[in-house]
């Protein structure tokens, strides 16, 4: 794990958007396709906001979630609904993007054919995770139902999870999956995140603290405001 400290987060979504530009670029240089992959959430909208604008080749660039929560793609909570709002727009319009959400009550039904699909995007040119105070990433949730799975061996690229306290079930992507990619970061925002980082490379324990199973080779950034 690489930890790089930034005056403020304006700065760091800058930097950010360079380096996840200048990785998909790489990737595409002896690639036809590359892999995007982002989280959702609050924190990520004003990388968004500057990573649109940038001029690539988005017509050649899958995006694809983290994870989403099993909800329509204009519900108000739809990560789906974020990134349409935020990243899909001005150059990354062009960009194909794969949403998680068929229908139904629940992801418990076979997500064989989309988990198929996400694995035919790997592996991932960027994945950039979120973390949250209490450890979790993507939504590799501790205490979860289907965290077990989502943290073994050989799990699919998509698993269905229910999480404690969460308003509603979700899909997210496998530790493996996220391990996968050529490029991992983590942006993380305040003291409290900071923290909660420090003791999840402590405890080291993925069902505990669920972010430590994607800390090798992760490269974090963080800013206090």
């Amino acid at each position: 794990m690489r930890l790089i400290d930034y005056p403020d987060s304006e700065l760091m979504w800058i930097d950010i958007a360079n380096r996840i530009a200048g990785a998909l670029n790489t990737r595409l240089t002896h690639e036809d396709r590359a892999t995007l992959v982002v989280p959702g959430g609050t924190t990520p909208g004003p990388l968004f906001d500057v990573l649109s604008a940038v001029d690539l080749h988005w017509n050649r660039i899958d995006v694809l979630l983290s994870d989403e929560r099993w909800v329509p793609d204009d519900h108000p909570r739809s990560n789906a609904r974020l990134l349409r709002e935020r990243l899909l727009v001005d150059k990354a319009q062009a960009a194909r993007f794969l949403p998680y959400f068929a229908g139904g009550a629940a992801p418990d039904v076979d997500l064989t054919d989309i988990a198929s699909a996400v694995a035919r995007c790997q592996p991932f040119a960027v994945t950039l995770l979120g973390m949250g105070a209490d450890m979790h990433t993507a939504s590799l949730f501790p205490g979860a139902d289907n965290l077990p799975r989502a943290l073994a061996p050989g799990a699919p690229a998509l698993v269905a999870i229910e999480a404690p306290g969460a308003e509603e079930p979700r899909v997210t992507l496998s530790a493996e999956a996220i391990n996968g990619t050529l490029n991992k970061h983590l942006v993380i925002v305040g003291d409290e995140k900071r923290a909660a980082l420090e003791r999840a490379a402590e405890i080291g324990d993925p069902m505990q603290a669920p972010v430590a199973a994607v800390l090798d080779g992760l490269t974090v950034h963080w800013a206090r405001t």
